[in-house]
């Protein structure tokens, strides 16, 4: 009987929890189900597209309407550009910098490193208005360069802490050994320490390319002009305060601006597990 009674409630526990992630995964897939279905169809509103998604006629209708009435190519093309300035920027910069805290003693060595981490605590809106004001007396207001270097000198503190931290992992034993064979500190670092750093570095390509993607607040505090925006600002004025023909329009460009993300996480996943595999194996 006590076996009966513990195969039942195992069923129904089983049961439970089955009814509990089915509802969960459709809570989550349906609304890009729903997204999905909304940018391949006719319809210009959303309020005549059906709740069931891919109920309606196939259509390519509203990605012909992004590309040939919005400049959605130029803000496709802008955010691109940020996005891998920025990761070029960040890593270039962040990985020198880690490298050099973690490797080599200097004055105010930890007075810098304790300010960057002070800095990095406060909002970036804080300094919006200073931002603002010393990009305006740049002349990069409205400028694609002014976004790289606002996103690039706000990343450097955090990620710098991020690779330095990394860089204490890696045995010094590599480097000192580049050194007898006459390597130099700059070349033991590219050929020798950034092969093993290689997980570490690939992530903060990652983050770096991602974290500009769609980033509202300062495109639309910077970017003015329509040809000058980035994917965020664009796809947000496409439907703001304006009649509601343009939703099935957003989602189509939504839908789209997941591709890069997609092809990011597929090749990084791959350099991420092949590093890691060939670090162990050395090891």
């Amino acid at each position: 009987m006590k076996q009966k009674q513990n195969s039942a409630s195992s069923t129904v526990a089983v049961v439970m929890i089955t009814v509990i992630l089915v509802i969960q995964v459709l809570l989550v897939l349906y609304p890009l189900a729903f997204t999905v279905s909304a940018s391949f169809s006719e319809s210009n509103s959303l309020a005549s597209t059906s709740i069931v998604p891919f109920a309606q006629k196939f259509s390519l209708y509203q990605y012909m309407r992004l590309f040939t009435q919005t400049n959605y190519f130029h803000w496709y093309l802008n955010t691109l550009i940020i996005a891998t300035a920025n990761t070029v920027i960040t890593v270039t910069v962040c990985s020198l910098c880690g490298y050099i805290f973690s490797r080599f003693m200097f004055p105010f060595k930890k007075p810098v490193m304790a300010s960057m981490i002070i800095l990095q605590m406060f909002p970036s809106f804080i300094g919006m208005i200073a931002t603002y004001v010393i990009l305006w007396k740049l002349n990069a207001l409205n400028t694609l360069w002014g976004l790289v270097l606002v996103y690039a000198t706000g990343s450097i503190p955090f990620n710098s802490w991020l690779m330095k931290g990394y860089f204490d992992t890696v045995p010094r034993d590599i480097a000192e050994a580049a050194y007898i064979d006459g390597a130099t500190p700059f070349g033991a670092f590219i050929k020798v320490v950034v092969p093993a750093a290689k997980p570490q570095i690939v992530f903060l390509a990652l983050t770096s390319f991602t974290g500009p993607w769609m980033d509202f607040i300062f495109p639309r505090l910077v970017l003015r002009a329509d040809d000058k925006k980035t994917l965020a600002v664009g796809l947000f004025d496409m439907i703001n305060g304006r009649s509601a023909d343009h939703f099935t329009m957003f989602a189509a460009g939504a839908l789209l601006v997941a591709v890069p993300f997609t092809i990011l996480f597929i090749l990084g996943q791959k350099a991420l597990l092949q590093s890691l595999a060939a670090t162990g194996g050395k090891e």
